[in-house]
């Protein structure tokens, strides 16, 4: 049996108050390797307070998350942020490029805390690169970078290390229509080749791209049939 990328088992998340503020009601889903799945909702719905459990960037206040088969939430921080490292590549709306170092030194930054030696580092971190069609830009600095560039540096750094779950934040929000277009190509074909892919959205042609939709309204998730190009 494989064991799935993501297991959620009744996974919660309540913010303190007065009052508590139950931004992700107790929710349990399961992402297989290799699935394509968009969640959807509208402004204040719980999609940010989902991204960041996903993302082993914030704690659930119950439940358990189980990332490839390991439960999370027996983790410290420290053990967190390597698994994180390790098994997870996020890509933000924006794209969190440092201005003054290249494409290639922005993607090499994904393997700080990789132990292999750097001629395998860069040779990753280039092939990267080219894996997202910037193979002829190692050495751009993201001033000189469009906007549909910056955010393939993003994704060639979140794929560096080679992670179990791609986890995309409104990946489209800062690029024009024809950009946006190429970029969900190549999420598109990503996915073929293997990568799970969640993508958090509010617009509804990314989502078309997923296999699977989820929807969440008020913290509460539910599950449509999608119509992605699978």
């Amino acid at each position: 049996m494989i064991t799935p990328v993501i297991e959620l088992r009744d996974l919660g998340r309540t913010y303190p108050g007065p009052p508590p503020v139950p931004a992700l009601r107790p929710a349990s889903l399961v992402i297989e390797a290799g699935d394509y799945v968009a969640v959807t909702g509208p402004s204040g719905s719980g999609k940010s307070t989902l991204l960041h459990l996903l993302g082993l960037l914030d704690t659930p206040t119950g439940g358990r998350y189980l990332l490839d088969g390991l439960d999370t939430s027996a983790l410290g921080d420290r053990d967190r942020s390597a698994l994180r490292g390790r098994r997870i590549g996020v890509v933000f709306q924006a794209f969190h490029l440092l201005a003054y170092r290249t494409a290639l030194e922005n993607v090499l930054l994904a393997q700080l805390y990789n132990n292999t030696p750097r001629a395998a580092r860069l040779a990753a971190a280039a092939g990267a690169l080219d894996a997202v069609g910037l193979g002829h830009r190692l050495d751009a600095l993201p001033t000189t970078l469009s906007g549909g560039e910056a955010q393939r540096v993003a994704i060639a750094r979140a794929l560096v290390n080679q992670p179990s779950l791609l986890l995309c934040d409104e990946p489209t929000g800062n690029l024009d229509s024809a950009n946006a277009a190429a970029l969900m190509d190549l999420l598109d074909q990503l996915n073929t080749t293997g990568y799970t892919i969640v993508v958090i959205t509010h617009d509804g042609a990314v989502a078309a791209h997923a296999r699977r939709t989820i929807a969440i309204s008020d913290g509460v998730l539910s599950e449509h049939t999608g119509t992605g190009h699978a």
